[in-house]
């Protein structure tokens, strides 16, 4: 590919959870002799493989996948390794003369990376980050999140509400700063020509299609998948059970619902995620060529991107 300027190429693709952005990806890096780098924080974690949907062993044996499967439930990883990790994968794929794919549905984690985000060192403070999980636990993590919303309303529209980890992080530096979090990441200069594809489809059919993929968990033996994990040893509390689905399943497990009250809730905090994703991903975005898939597929778009480089 003809770059236009001397900047290295990298195409993003985005889009909410659930709209094909696996299948599409997988395909295009194919045609495009590419490789994947995942810009989904859930994909992070070894063990959590049916309720993340992530890609199978087949498909990251077809075009290589990176940034899946690099660490355990109980060791979550910062924005800040993931940025670096991230620049220092695509900067080896280049090397490679393949062309690098950022792929996902985590705002910002795309965003750290293609804008380079000057993210602040602050270290965590263990004893400040203590007292406030005390507090987010005891309230509730959606109440927790509510009064993050009351002291930093943008920070807050991008946080899952029963995300309490994050809602917590935002507390932590907020105190430790005395500055908005919202505020704290300074935009630097990334060294990629960009080419962002967003994939959407009409809202009603792409809840189907979640509602679908839930279902389709369920009966590939997501419980089973939860029982597995704690009987490993991980504590219930650990921060990537946070994830929609994990966390539900817990309460199964610990005999706070059922299961059929379980996937209600998983379709409709999925449903609530897709709408917050809204948020990164917007319509309006003259970065982000959208492209229906219900109208359009991946001769299309191939074609797009040949044309932008």
């Amino acid at each position: 590919m003809q770059l236009n300027n001397l900047k290295l190429p990298l195409v993003v693709i985005v889009g909410p959870t659930g709209v094909g952005k696996t299948e599409i990806s997988l395909q295009l890096a194919r045609l495009l002799k590419g490789e994947i780098v995942s810009a989904d924080s859930r994909l992070f974690y070894r063990g959590m493989d049916i309720g993340t949907a992530k890609p199978s062993l087949e498909e990251r044996s077809i075009v290589p996948h990176h940034l899946i499967d690099v660490t355990t439930p109980d060791k979550p990883w910062s924005l800040a390794l993931y940025q670096r990790v991230a620049r220092e994968t695509i900067q080896e794929i280049h090397q490679r003369n393949m062309l690098p794919f950022l792929v996902g549905g985590t705002g910002q984690y795309i965003q750290a990376v293609i804008e380079a985000w000057e993210i602040p060192a602050k270290a965590p403070d263990e004893t400040l980050r203590n007292l406030l999980t005390k507090i987010g636990t005891g309230l509730g993590a959606g109440e927790f999140h509510h009064k993050l919303s009351l002291i930093d309303p943008d920070a807050a529209a991008l946080i899952e509400p029963q995300n309490l980890r994050r809602s917590v992080r935002a507390f932590e530096v907020i105190f430790l700063t005395g500055q908005k979090f919202s505020t704290q990441r300074r935009k630097g200069t990334a060294p990629y020509q960009v080419c962002k594809i967003g994939l959407i489809r009409p809202r009603s059919e792409l809840y189907q299609r979640i509602d679908r993929r839930i279902d389709q968990m369920i009966e590939n033996g997501l419980l089973d998948e939860v029982k597995g994990l704690l009987d490993q040893g991980y504590s219930a509390h650990c921060a990537a059970f946070s994830a929609i689905g994990y966390r539900e399943l817990i309460r199964v497990i610990e005999k706070e619902i059922d299961l059929a009250e379980a996937v209600l809730l998983m379709k409709r905090f999925t449903r609530q995620f897709v709408r917050r994703q809204a948020n990164w991903f917007k319509p309006t975005d003259p970065a982000i060529h959208w492209f229906d898939l219900t109208q359009t597929g991946v001769p299309e778009i191939k074609e797009f991107i040949q044309s932008y480089f």
